[in-house]
């Protein structure tokens, strides 16, 4: 049974991918797809989250099947703030005052792109908003303890965006945010079907090949996958058979740009934390962590241990629930909050 409680702090990783929320005193409560299924008639909404989910690719011309947030940022506002009101009143049934809100967002998110997160969450029903850093959340929530004079590298791979941050003493000293994450990595995986096989996959597919036999590093053992798809010569379904290592061709392009930021973040960091990183290593949080042989891929290419964090896929949202236990010290509304003295976790 769900207690009652004068007011909620609630904690919201608002990913491209996926949207999760934790609640402060119960954890996790809403892990669901951003999704959003819509009547092509009326705009009203049919679903969202995991049944929303389902259609993908298979809606008819009725329903329009929707991923209001994009890039790691909301580009279709009003389904966002339709998303958000449901997710926050699952989590928060029974209250008197408006729930407080902290909400993660990418390291670079521009002026607009902060309002528009900002207005959504109060618009769904949060009463004051915070807002964190994502790479600061990943950190905390993969058991790095941030306030240290100890420089750590944390490097997040989600849905739309992929964030790179070294941390200390409670700040971001460097950083960087690309819009090439898990959603690029499909659609590499796309074209590379299309061109090499002349067959035409869906999203769910290439992220089911992705999962199954996605890998960046040489293996002895491949692995495979059948797929299937509609021939674009004959516009008949065909199938395919997939190897793990056709994955190190498909998925090339965007694994290059996240192992150059990656390099970037190293170039750009003060020396005397170089020593710090190649003692503590990199973490990987995120989605993308879970890519088979990216940890490898990046520890023989930039010369320092890579681990993958504990529960890499919540990693976000739990260190935005531990943030919430030192929510009294945010300035609200404010980004960057990573670059504020913050208590220790």
């Amino acid at each position: 049974m769900i207690p009652f409680r004068l007011r909620e702090d609630i904690g919201i990783d608002l990913g491209t991918a996926t949207c999760i929320v934790y609640v402060k005193g119960r954890e996790i409560v809403v892990s669901e797809p951003s999704v959003v299924a819509v009547d092509a008639e009326t705009e009203q909404i049919i679903c969202d989250g995991e049944e929303a989910r389902r259609m993908l690719g298979k809606a008819p011309a009725s329903i329009r099947v929707i991923r209001p947030l994009r890039d790691g940022v909301i580009s279709q506002y009003d389904l966002t703030l339709r998303m958000l009101k449901r997710y926050i009143k699952t989590a928060c049934p029974f209250h008197i005052f408006k729930p407080r809100v902290i909400v993660c967002v990418p390291s670079n998110i521009t002026d607009v792109e902060e309002r528009s997160v900002v207005d959504a969450a109060r618009n769904a029903g949060a009463g004051q908003v915070y807002l964190i850093e994502e790479p600061v959340a990943a950190a905390i929530g993969a058991g790095i303890d941030i306030s240290e004079s100890r420089g750590t590298m944390v490097v997040d791979i989600g849905g739309g965006t992929t964030d790179i941050a070294v941390i200390s003493l409670d700040s971001v000293v460097v950083s960087e945010s690309l819009k090439v994450a898990g959603d690029k990595l499909n659609d590499a995986i796309k074209d590379y079907v299309r061109k090499k096989y002349n067959l035409l996959i869906g999203d769910q597919t290439a992220e089911d090949v992705k999962i199954r036999i996605g890998n960046v590093y040489r293996q002895q053992k491949p692995e495979y996958y059948r797929v299937r798809g509609r021939c674009l010569a004959r516009g008949i379904p065909r199938e395919i058979t997939l190897s793990s290592n056709e994955m190190l061709e498909a998925m090339l392009s965007p694994i290059t740009a996240i192992v150059d930021a990656i390099c970037t973040v190293i170039e750009r960091t003060p020396p005397g934390m170089i020593e710090d990183i190649m003692t503590s290593g990199i973490v990987l949080t995120g989605g993308g962590a879970l890519l088979k042989g990216l940890s490898e891929l990046i520890s023989e290419i930039t010369g320092i241990k890579t681990v993958v964090a504990p529960n890499p896929v919540n990693c976000v949202a739990i260190g935005t629930g531990k943030s919430l236990d030192n929510i009294n010290t945010f300035n609200e509304s404010s980004v960057n909050l990573a670059r504020m003295r913050l208590p220790k976790y």
